[in-house]
């Protein structure tokens, strides 16, 4: 593997020091964005003004708070390829999962499947399980193998999984586990065509990848805000295809909901209207979307990218070890899975990282396979990325039994 971080897709190039706008505290090396994001200062600073703003007059607020998510709406759905009328509010992509998990479930029926892989978030996976555990369809994890090697190769072996019974395909867009960007478009397509509904998981793609929701053809499509986007903590969105909608339940049953009566807008009146709370994370939307366009968010992505497959590589050539997936931004850019020997202990390394030098980094055991699990952002230094490197590369041997 000599020299194989040379072959990145992506280049870097020079760009402005905004390391600064971070609020983080810098006597921890921070590697683990992807986590819980970090909101950057001029971005804050808009959401406490939001803040302020409901305390001086709370009434006037909120008797503007339609218009005030509708121009919140406006822009993300700009940025994110579609239109407003198909985007909601939620706290997080858990959220958005269990609003269409809860609202496809009087559809579904003992001999049901929902397909998904075996590379899902925690929570979500509980989600679906609740459901089925309440309706007696079932939910299966189809095993996809690694290393992976083609989109095409990743489509056929999930694909392989259909069956008549499959009612809902459930897929992350980007895996938390392994940090992979699935090939979904040509899911959703498939399914499409096969009478079967889509639920997206895009947590970790909002701001760490470009996002045209329309282009991908899901049904579903719930993401974050408040990772890579830099909005603050409790933002994200819920994507419903108009000719999907009819079939959106309230979570919770708030003033949107009226006995008798069919909303025009779901979106609104069934997710986003359940009583006094906290807006101020949404309406910084605008905020945080000019602040990628005001630092050219495309050359961060392409600078982050080659670090974390340089990185990448440094370890597992140190370590010995075969990368999950090619170098190629396709499968990832800028959260990757490390991959680590078999026989080490992983707790016992995560340990060593955070306690003897400050390292905040996810390390652990998945599948049979041990993962590094590596965040690079707009603040992420190359000093901070050599630390890592040293360090693993002291502790690694003694972690292995």
């Amino acid at each position: 593997m000599a020299d194989a971080h040379w072959r990145c897709l992506y280049n870097s190039g020079p760009m402005t020091d905004i390391t600064s706008d971070y609020q983080l505290r810098r006597d921890t090396v921070l590697l683990n964005h992807g986590s819980f994001g970090a909101c950057p200062k001029p971005v804050f600073d808009d959401y406490q003004h939001w803040q302020r703003e409901l305390e001086a007059h709370p009434g006037g607020f909120v008797a503007r708070w339609h218009q005030r998510m509708d121009e919140a709406r406006a822009p993300l759905a700009a940025y994110l390829g579609t239109t407003p009328d198909q985007l909601g509010f939620v706290t997080n992509a858990t959220m958005g999962v269990n609003v269409i998990a809860h609202s496809l479930r009087s559809d579904l029926r003992e001999s049901d499947q929902i397909l998904s892989s075996d590379h899902e978030y925690g929570a979500c996976n509980n989600t679906w399980a609740y459901t089925c555990s309440k309706t007696g369809a079932r939910y299966i994890q189809r095993p996809m193998s690694l290393p992976v090697t083609t989109a095409e190769a990743w489509v056929e072996q999930f694909w392989a999984g259909v069956n008549p019974r499959t009612r809902v395909i459930y897929l992350s867009h980007i895996s938390s586990p392994t940090a992979l960007t699935f090939p979904i478009t040509e899911i959703c397509r498939r399914a499409r065509a096969a009478g079967i509904l889509t639920v997206i998981d895009g947590a970790h793609v909002p701001g760490q990848r470009e996002l045209k929701l329309e282009d991908i053809g899901a049904d579903f499509y719930t993401g974050n805000c408040h990772k890579w986007m830099g909005t603050p903590k409790g933002s994200a969105f819920l994507y419903v295809r108009k000719d999907r909608q009819h079939l959106i339940e309230p979570l919770i049953v708030g003033h949107g909901w009226h006995a008798g009566q069919v909303s025009e807008k779901p979106l609104v009146d069934y997710v986003e209207q359940f009583g006094t709370r906290d807006l101020a994370a949404f309406l910084t939307l605008p905020a945080a979307i000019a602040y990628m366009h005001e630092h050219n968010w495309a050359e961060v992505r392409s600078r982050c990218f080659k670090l974390a497959c340089d990185t990448r590589h440094r370890i597992e050539d140190m370590l010995d070890t075969e990368p999950l997936c090619p170098d190629d931004p396709a499968w990832f850019s800028q959260m990757v899975a490390v991959r680590l020997p078999d026989r080490l202990n992983a707790a016992k390394l995560g340990q060593a990282l955070r306690d003897q030098h400050k390292i905040e980094i996810p390390v652990f055991p998945w599948n049979g396979v041990n993962i590094m699990r590596l965040s690079v952002q707009a603040y992420t230094t190359q000093a901070e990325l050599d630390i890592l490197v040293d360090a693993v590369g002291r502790h690694a041997k003694e972690c292995i039994g």
